[in-house]
This record gives structure tokens, sequence and C-alpha cells, in this order.
């Protein structure tokens, strides 16, 4: 992986204005970060690939950016509500911690799941809304353009 040159007068792609922080050194975190995982195939052709499909802010055509927004939305709407597999790093404590945080889960899943059904009702209503809204507003315009070709032939040009 190549190093970010310090010497290098092309400007840096992220800007910090605070005191104590070296932008240079985070650069390089990030581009270290990225190469770690490039290496264990974190990101593979198809992730990335979802990704700069799903790039909302390089799609210049205003029909393409709302069809995609809208596939974007309907992907994200539902909450995953199914139980995680629960991790813990420490070793020795390992065994402890797990069954530690399985219990608080199942007492607390209860709560959650209220929390979790209500966010997906309220996130399906929304898209629904959007998704009118959007409906609407393409009939709309297709209406409007249609008058103004018809009064636009009618006077010959």
């Amino acid at each position: 992986m190549a190093k970010y040159d310090e010497n290098d007068d092309t400007p840096p792609a992220i800007e910090i204005g605070a005191d104590g922080i070296d932008a240079h050194k985070i650069v390089e975190q990030i581009r270290a970060a990225v190469a770690d995982k490039r290496a264990r195939g974190v990101y593979d052709d198809e992730i990335v690939a979802r990704a700069e499909r799903n790039n909302l802010l390089l799609i210049e055509d205003d029909e393409q950016f709302m069809e995609q927004y809208l596939r974007c939305l309907r992907q994200i709407v539902p909450v995953d509500i199914n139980d995680f597999e629960i991790m813990e790093k420490r070793g020795s404590l390992r065994p402890l911690m797990i069954l530690l945080k399985k219990t608080i889960w199942k007492l607390l899943k209860f709560y959650t799941y209220r929390l979790w059904s209500q966010q997906n009702q309220t996130n399906a209503v929304l898209l629904a809304a959007i998704e009118t809204m959007n409906r609407r507003h393409k009939s709309e315009i297709s209406r409007l353009e249609s008058r103004i070709e018809a009064l636009e032939s009618g006077r010959g040009g």
C-alpha cells in the first residue's frame, strides 16, 4: 500500500480544523484500514458495485435519482428485529460476559421488539407517503407536459 506523501502538493482529501489533529495521519489510517479490509475480502466486487449503484450523489438525472432513492428506501425500511450473535473479546471473562449480555438481552427483548415494531410501522407509512407523492407528481408532470405539447402544436410551434 502506498503511504500518504507529506511532500505531495495535492490538497488532502480531508481537512480538519482542530488543534492537535493530524489530517495526514488520519488519511493514512483510513487508507491502511481500507487496504486491510480489501486484503481480507471485505470489499468484494459485488459489495463495491452495489455501493456505487446506491451512490445518490453521483446521479444527475432527477428521474433516475428519485427511482434509486425509492429503491434504497424500500431496502432499508424494515428494521431487523431478529436475535443477533453476542460477541465478547475478553478472554478470561468471555463466558461470564456472554451470559450476562444474553440475560440483559432477554430482559430487554420485549421492549426493544415493541420499539422496533413501531419503527417498522412508521417507516412503512413514510415510505408509502413518499411513493404516493412521487406517483402524483409524476402524473401531474405528465399531464402538464401533454397540455404544453398540445398548446404548442395548436399554435404551430
